[in-house]
């Protein structure tokens, strides 16, 4: 019987730091790569490329993470080029920027995330020396004692931190983003945030998509506050910037599939042009203290 004996698409959440990993990978071997991540196909492995070729979209949905990865790229290091000290970079998975970036070497780069995937990381680059300091923690970023935990152990060991939370917001609901934007918030050593912020639209796009595999790994996309960067303020962030994805992956040439249509929707229709965008515009956001 076809499909028999296969492995799921996505047994876990973790599995989607694999496709991230490969998507990477896929930018690192162009000719014309906008980033050299020597990392990405090791630690992708085969189940990376395998997620990409058999999850919807999984393939082409790459410009977008590309886009994602180019802009937090330029983001963290003028941070760090203003003084930021720490890099606090909460469900880190297969991210391999202190390896690939150019850092100074007195960073302290602190990755959290669960156990099972930071022994898998540890391992896989075991031999490799990392740009700065570089520290695992393993925590599970849902439960609130724990990253309590883990956020108080490092609050005295920085003075200018930045908190980096690519690809981990969507997987929470309200409440718990709520939650973590009240913690980092009391560090005061941490002076800004980047996150990836998607809206609702998009959301619903992707949990048609992707929704029965999600499922089936047990977890699901929640976090797309259709208020956007305001939803974090009343707990003290408010945005400093905002990089719409589209707009990034047309200037680095990595467009989205069919980007022809919103260029000729601009050139016609650019008042309901503007109200898609608005619907349409995920982003990286850079939050700081209010």
């Amino acid at each position: 019987m076809p499909g028999v004996g296969r492995t799921p698409i996505l047994e876990s959440v973790s599995d989607t730091a694999l496709l991230v990993a490969h998507h990477r990978a896929m930018e690192s071997a162009r000719p014309d790569a906008l980033f050299h991540d020597p990392y990405a196909e090791r630690l992708a492995g085969g189940r990376g490329e395998e997620i990409a070729r058999r999850l919807p979209w999984g393939k082409s949905m790459a410009w977008s993470t590309i886009a994602r990865t180019v802009l937090i790229d330029e983001v963290v290091l003028r941070l760090v080029g203003e003084g930021v000290d720490t890099v606090l970079n909460l469900a880190a998975g297969l991210d391999s920027r202190p390896y690939r970036l150019s850092l100074p070497a007195a960073l302290r780069w602190v990755e959290m995330d669960l156990p099972a995937l930071t022994a898998a990381k540890t391992e896989s680059l075991k031999d490799e020396k990392p740009r700065c300091q570089i520290e695992r923690v393993s925590v599970d970023l849902a439960n609130h004692a724990e990253r309590q935990r883990a956020l108080a152990e490092q609050a005295g060991k920085m003075k200018k931190a930045v908190v980096l939370t690519e690809g981990l917001l969507v997987y929470l609901n309200d409440a718990i983003v709520s939650e973590l934007a009240r913690d980092l918030y009391e560090k005061s050593a941490i002076q800004y945030w980047v996150c990836d912020l998607s809206t609702p639209l998009i959301l619903k796009r992707m949990q048609k998509w992707w929704g029965k595999q999600l499922k089936a790994a047990n977890t699901q996309m929640q976090f797309a506050p259709a208020e956007g960067t305001k939803f974090f303020e009343p707990f003290g962030w408010r945005e400093k910037e905002f990089h719409r994805l589209f707009e990034a992956s047309e200037r680095i040439n990595r467009p989205m599939p069919f980007a022809w249509t919103i260029r000729w929707q601009r050139r016609l229709f650019p008042k309901f042009s503007e109200k898609q965008t608005a619907k349409w515009g995920a982003g990286v956001v850079l939050l700081e203290r209010a």
